[in-house]
């Protein structure tokens, strides 16, 4: 029986043969699969890969977990089963990795649940917990452009 296993925060520039180079010394019949944007072609920050077996795939979770591809520290863990019905490449409740599933067996991501989460915070106090606040590392680096570009627009007007 095959594991699919999760691949989070992969770099937007990488291609399915960088990852599959970083997974070949994992053993045989492990297969990788990036998920890209359909109008870009560009990694969307994760993908798959997929082993034969549980016992291969916790070797993998345990040896590449926080390896770093293109200065950026991925992250592995087991993949739910997708629901049938749903595309391949679309975000779908399968592409979640296991840890994201909140209780009554609906899934919601962990950054959208602790954003609802710090939002009613906010409601109740009346001002936002800027300190407990996390910026997503998968979007880091585009979150310190952005605040660049602003710095920037805002010295020049």
């Amino acid at each position: 029986m095959s594991v699919r296993l999760y691949v989070g925060n992969l770099p937007e520039d990488l291609t399915k043969q960088e990852l599959e180079t970083v997974f070949a010394d994992a053993g045989e019949g492990v297969t990788a699969k990036i998920i890209t944007d359909r109008k870009t072609g560009k990694c969307r920050g994760f993908g798959f890969v997929t082993v034969k077996s549980d016992e291969q795939a916790d070797e993998v979770i345990e040896k590449y977990n926080g390896t770093t591809i293109k200065e950026n520290a991925i992250k592995i863990e087991k993949a739910l089963p997708r629901a049938k019905g749903e595309a391949e490449g679309a975000p779908a409740e399968g592409a979640a990795p296991a840890s994201s599933t909140a209780s009554g067996g609906k899934r919601k991501s962990n950054n959208t649940a602790n954003a609802n989460a710090n939002n009613n915070k906010s409601r109740r106090s009346g001002a936002p917990e800027s300190d407990s606040v996390q910026p997503d590392p998968r979007w880091a680096q585009d979150l310190e452009k952005l605040k660049q570009l602003l710095a920037a627009q805002t010295s020049n007007s």
